[in-house]
């Protein structure tokens, strides 16, 4: 099942390689046919998912094995939910962008190629390759970015590869340095894991834990590895923007829940303190250069930067806790309201995006918070959508936002107190931000120039009325997908003690 999910698209991708180009319509019903199959069949997956069963739906299959290299396919409840925020993100890109028609057989092919090394991505338990699919998420990225992105195209495309890249070569010497410790040698993670072989080389641990940070650091963004993403966002085309924030960002911190916690539990411990004041330094920071945008989109990207951190700080107290039974608890708390951030964040965020294209691709063509004024009367239906996506994302009690940010202080202050109360302030800069963005948008007098805008139609409706559904259901029951994460969660937290 997981081998369908993942090369579904990739088979659609490939198909529409072989379309004439006068066949636009053709490649985009392909698309969204082999994109919603992967949905399904991950949805499927989720019916069929034992709570407290572990890794699940494993493909093991010899690959190379004179170097013990395997095809290697396990979910659990930290890597499933993110398969499905995958899929029905792409799902939604693909619908969003069917007035697409610059260069579409390469845009789709790319896009359809980047969705399956996302979801390989978050199912390989093979290093070797969890590497391929990392950087198979690459490529598309550049060329989506340096061919349909902004004006400034190619600079923030050379930026976002290069970035990438240096973070892709100190992952693979730390890849490198497990594998050469490990006996016998292997590139299996669950092995890896179990076998714990750095425990008792401090120094090579080092390195091993310095090469993912600096490689999963990057992809979250933290500060200060963050200059990329404002450039990437920015000129990105809006299904892009949508899959970098929604999916991409999502595999740094994913790297650190399934990698650096659990294979260097003691080096993680050792610098837990000092990652923590990163991760405060990045939600604060997020917050306020937000509120100083006048682009929307440049506004919603460094608001990325701000929970970002509120995972990472999660992460971080959940590694100041190894081998303190009496903080068990709280590690699995600021666990599970990480996990549930990193999906808050891609339906929240992803919606954002969707909704600046909303207005920049097709009405106003223009990003400036201060050139809007009282679209609130003139577009209900998108200024409903906005300010509910805003309120999700500032933390708003009700929504999906409130509840993973709870979480992650609620677990964090048992671990760190004073950076978490220090923390909690990023909440009242991110409201300040996001409320000060939806007076200058939607309320006031409507400025003339707007005068004749349309309200959102069936396709945009289709795109975001989904992702604000979620983020209410979410915000108001969230213990489905909770339970769903917290029995992964909690068994790392004990695998750890």
């Amino acid at each position: 099942m997981l081998s369908l999910i993942i090369f579904l698209p990739l088979l659609g991708g490939l198909i529409i390689l072989f379309l004439p180009k006068t066949s636009e319509r053709a490649m985009k019903q392909i698309a969204l046919i082999c994109s919603t199959a992967s949905l399904v069949f991950s949805l499927l997956a989720v019916t069929q998912f034992r709570l407290g069963g572990g890794m699940q739906f494993q493909e093991r299959y010899s690959w190379i094995p004179s170097i013990a290299v395997n095809y290697h396919l396990g979910v659990d409840g930290l890597s499933l939910p993110l398969i499905v925020l995958t899929a029905v993100l792409s799902v939604l890109s693909v619908i969003y962008s069917w007035r697409m028609d610059v260069r579409l057989k390469e845009y789709l092919f790319l896009f359809l190629l980047l969705e399956t090394g996302m979801l390989g991505v978050f199912a390989a338990l093979d290093f070797f390759l969890f590497y391929i699919f990392w950087e198979v998420t690459l490529v598309p990225m550049y060329f989506l970015i340096g061919i349909w992105g902004g004006p400034r195209r190619e600079y923030a495309a050379i930026k976002f590869f290069l970035y990438t890249l240096v973070g892709s070569l100190a992952m693979l010497l730390a890849i490198l340095i497990l594998y050469f410790n490990a006996e016998p040698h292997t590139f299996s993670m669950l092995e890896l894991i179990r076998q714990q072989p750095l425990a008792d080389a401090p120094l090579l641990a080092a390195l091993a834990f310095w090469g993912f940070f600096l490689s999963f650091a990057i992809k979250v963004p933290m500060w200060p590895f963050h200059t990329w993403l404002p450039d990437a966002h920015v000129e990105a085309p809006t299904a892009g923007s949508v899959i970098l924030a929604g999916i991409l960002l999502k595999m740094g911190t994913y790297g650190f829940v399934r990698v650096s916690l659990p294979m260097l539990p003691g080096t993680f411990k050792a610098y837990a303190f000092f990652i923590a004041v990163l991760a405060l330094l990045g939600i604060v920071y997020g917050a306020l250069v937000a509120m100083a945008q006048t682009d929307l989109k440049k506004l919603v990207a460094y608001s990325s930067v701000n929970h970002m951190g509120y995972v990472m700080l999660g992460i971080a107290a959940a590694a100041g806790a190894v081998g303190d039974p009496s903080k068990a608890a709280a590690a699995a708390t600021a666990l599970n309201g990480a996990v549930f951030e990193m999906i808050a964040h891609g339906i929240i965020t992803g919606g954002l995006f969707f909704i600046v294209g909303v207005l920049y691709d097709y009405r106003a063509h223009t990003r400036g918070v201060d050139e809007f004024g009282g679209l609130g009367a003139r577009l209900p239906v998108y200024s409903g959508i906005t300010t509910l996506a805003m309120l999700a994302s500032l933390g708003l009690p009700g929504l999906m936002g409130f509840v993973a940010e709870f979480l992650v202080f609620l677990g964090s202050f048992g671990v760190f107190p004073y950076l978490t109360a220090v923390a909690v302030t990023g909440v009242v800069f991110t409201a300040a931000m996001f409320l000060w963005t939806i007076q200058r948008i939607f309320l006031g007098p409507l400025n003339p120039r707007w005068a004749t805008l349309a309200d959102m139609d069936a396709r945009e409706k289709l795109t975001l009325v989904p992702l604000a559904v979620l983020m209410v259901i979410f915000g108001l029951y969230p213990k489905p997908l909770l339970d769903l994460i917290n029995a992964a969660m909690s068994g790392l937290v004990t695998a750890l003690r």
